[in-house]
């Protein structure tokens, strides 16, 4: 049994319970979960609802997995390789209007920022786990993946059932439980940033 993080008993549970694990076990993600799980980041805010997400993904063991793969850096393949499916988030950086002019889109990481957390709740009220990393070949992914240059390449994520955490190196061991979050008065100030 893994340990909880105590929160305020008004925040949701599915929300203390999401937390990001490096050990999985090689099950499968079904494609239909998975659909689940994007139509849940499709449901995110965004300024003028322009939904700037886009998610490139591959499942373990398809066309593109050792390619997606290749695209973290070499600590987080040894990990991330045993998950189902790996995504990676990509936001459009103008927003682009119905007469085919463009203008600059200030929120688009933010808004994708949005679309990932509705994802990772979903996969957590699905049984899944997730884990986001931004130790990613970013360079590299863009030419790979061919992100066009006005997309911002600003994440990848996991997906996957949990393993016992036995299965990863011993310091990663240590590592595998839900961390502890900063309490509200160190982030959140009326008034000016304090």
């Amino acid at each position: 049994m893994t340990e909880r993080n105590e929160a305020h008993d008004r925040v949701l549970d599915l929300i203390v319970d999401r937390w990001s694990p490096r050990s999985f076990a090689e099950n499968a993600v079904p494609q239909e979960d998975l659909d689940v799980i994007f139509e849940a980041a499709g449901w995110a805010p965004s300024a003028f609802n322009i939904q700037p997400w886009r998610f490139l993904y591959a499942h373990r063991g398809d066309g593109n997995w050792e390619r997606f793969l290749s695209l973290l850096i070499d600590f987080n393949q040894t990990w991330a390789k045993d998950a189902a499916v790996l995504v990676f988030v990509v936001s459009d950086t103008l927003q682009r209007k119905g007469d085919g002019t463009t203008s600059p889109n200030h929120s688009h990481s933010f808004d994708a920022g949005a679309a990932w957390a509705l994802a990772a709740l979903q996969a957590t009220a699905m049984g899944y786990h997730v884990h986001a990393m931004t130790g990613v070949k970013f360079d590299e992914a863009r030419r790979e993946l061919c992100i066009p240059d006005d997309y911002r390449l600003e994440a990848a994520f996991v997906i996957g059932t949990r393993a016992p955490k036995e299965k990863l190196p011993e310091q990663l061991q240590q590592r595998e439980a839900p961390s502890g979050r900063k309490p509200v008065s160190e982030f959140a100030w009326a008034g000016n940033f304090a």
